[in-house]
């Protein structure tokens, strides 16, 4: 990949569709993840007015710490970036509080999933005030692959600068936007559950795997002999697609009949 030339092409593109949609600038959540670093910092390139929002919920304290490494780094080397912090968690601590209480196993996804809407909702609170239009940071393996993003969390964004690129490529690119070292060597993970489990906890594979899988699938079959893992890789990755189908594809919408109206 010539990380240089997707760089330019990217930044340009982002700058491009601001304009064309005549709005003022950009909002975007900073985890401390490679992801939203690469996409922050591809934001910063295009000289349009940039906010980076810290949302920290319950968060692990290297979560914390490598965002604000990385937002500083930002701030020094680009004028047009802004930054600002809302801690989120009196306000879901509030919304537990409210809720009934369950024993349902479903209980703590819910709730991480509940952390990324309340992050999304606060995103488009800075992003109305002053017309600017919410970045996404999901990578085409999370996005299109397996799902692993949050329904109108994570996932509610306007415009999507790396949905097309791979993991892989997500971090040659941070390389070569020298990401901060911190985050580079950081585990891949959502932050969603107040503690530090990987993104590779909850998927049981890598994100090499999964991409094996994602472009094993896609390509016509040939003659390659599976290793035991690379068929339970493939089974991880089919079940996690299907079950996250309904994120990847639009909203049904139930057609009537023209003959009943």
């Amino acid at each position: 990949m010539d990380t240089e030339k997707v760089t330019q092409y990217i930044v340009q593109w982002i700058k491009t569709y601001v304009e064309n949609a005549h709005l003022n600038g950009l909002v975007i959540g900073v985890s401390g993840g490679v992801d939203s670093a690469v996409v922050s910092t591809l934001c910063a390139q295009s000289k349009l007015p940039t906010l980076c929002v810290e949302m920290p919920i319950h968060q692990a304290e290297a979560h914390v710490s490598r965002a604000k490494e990385h937002i500083a780094q930002l701030k020094k080397k680009y004028k047009n970036v802004s930054a600002v912090e809302v801690d989120l968690t009196p306000t879901f601590d509030q919304f537990v509080a409210a809720i009934p209480k369950t024993d349902k196993t479903t209980y703590e996804m819910a709730l991480a999933n509940t952390r990324a809407r309340l992050r999304m909702t606060t995103l488009y609170y800075f992003a109305g005030l002053d017309g600017r239009i919410v970045v996404g940071t999901g990578n085409k393996v999370e996005d299109f692959g397996v799902g692993f993003f949050t329904k109108y969390g994570d996932g509610g964004v306007d415009i999507s600068p790396i949905a097309d690129l791979m993991k892989s490529e997500v971090y040659k690119l941070a390389e070569y936007l020298k990401v901060p070292k911190s985050i580079l060597e950081a585990k891949p993970s959502d932050g969603l559950f107040g503690d530090d489990r990987s993104d590779e906890d909850q998927l049981k594979a890598t994100y090499d795997e999964l991409e094996w899988a994602m472009q094993y699938i896609n390509k016509p079959s040939g003659d390659e002999t599976l290793t035991d893992r690379q068929y339970e890789v493939l089974q991880i990755y089919t079940r996690l697609h299907r079950a996250n189908l309904h994120k990847m594809t639009p909203i049904p919408t139930c057609l009537i009949p023209s003959s009943y109206k």
